[in-house]
């Protein structure tokens, strides 16, 4: 076999479309991973700055709109990480032309995306399964401020005349959801704070300006609770 000959048959040989499955793998691991820390990270952020009312009076629409950006944009970076990793770390044999090789290398970079899309949607499938549970309603139920403002709560609602059989598990779930507006846009509404004080007057006998009194200091309490908490937030996320 001449030296002519040779190389026909090495060119033949390695001229085929066809998949190595270890670069596959590895950028789609590899992007993967950089989704979910990127996702996480804005995630954090977004918690950090966003507002803390439970309901949806207080959502930023530019916010909202950078939220979808920050999502196209980790989406290209990590995939596009991911498919130039399962393009060049795939094994070139033989003497294979360049337009051959940067076809490959799409072949593999696109596989990879699939394979990392397809993983991504698998997890988010078994974290959603695992969420959907069964919610009881009953008056009692806690509120998302509770582990937050708890301390805030227990102020709120301190007193040695409470009944030993009175419940006020609903009064101080309705409270923290209350106080979470507190570092809204606009604040505690006039109404809220109104019906906070007679709540807090009539669950624990205070008389109508000791209970204003104590209204007006943990909201103030609790807005200070909740800035500390997005700085953590911000902090972590950037660590």
């Amino acid at each position: 076999m001449d030296n002519e000959h040779g190389l026909a048959v090495s060119a033949d040989h390695s001229t085929g479309l066809w998949l190595q499955w270890s670069p596959v793998f590895a950028g789609a691991l590899a992007a993967s991973a950089l989704s979910v820390i990127l996702i996480g990270f804005g995630a954090a952020v977004g918690l950090g700055v966003s507002s803390s009312s439970p309901s949806w009076r207080d959502a930023s629409a530019a916010l909202a709109l950078l939220s979808g950006l920050y999502l196209i944009l980790q989406a290209m970076v990590s995939f596009g990480v991911g498919g130039y990793i399962a393009g060049r770390a795939q094994r070139v044999i033989g003497a294979t032309p360049s337009d051959v090789i940067e076809s490959r290398d799409g072949l593999h970079g696109l596989t990879a995306w699939a394979l990392a899309v397809i993983a991504s949607a698998a997890l988010v499938a078994l974290v959603a399964l695992s969420a959907a549970r069964p919610v009881v309603q009953n008056r009692s139920s806690a509120t998302a401020a509770e582990p937050l403002l708890s301390a805030e709560l227990d102020h709120l609602y301190r007193s040695l005349r409470h009944p030993a059989n009175i419940d006020i598990g609903y009064e101080r779930a309705e409270a923290g959801r209350i106080l979470l507006t507190s570092s809204g846009h606009s604040g505690v509404s006039n109404e809220d704070r109104s019906y906070l004080i007679q709540q807090v007057a009539a669950s624990t006998g205070l008389a109508a300006t000791e209970a204003e009194k104590r209204v007006d200091t943990v909201i103030g309490d609790a807005r200070t609770a909740i800035a500390r908490s997005r700085r953590s937030a911000v902090i972590l996320a950037f660590s």
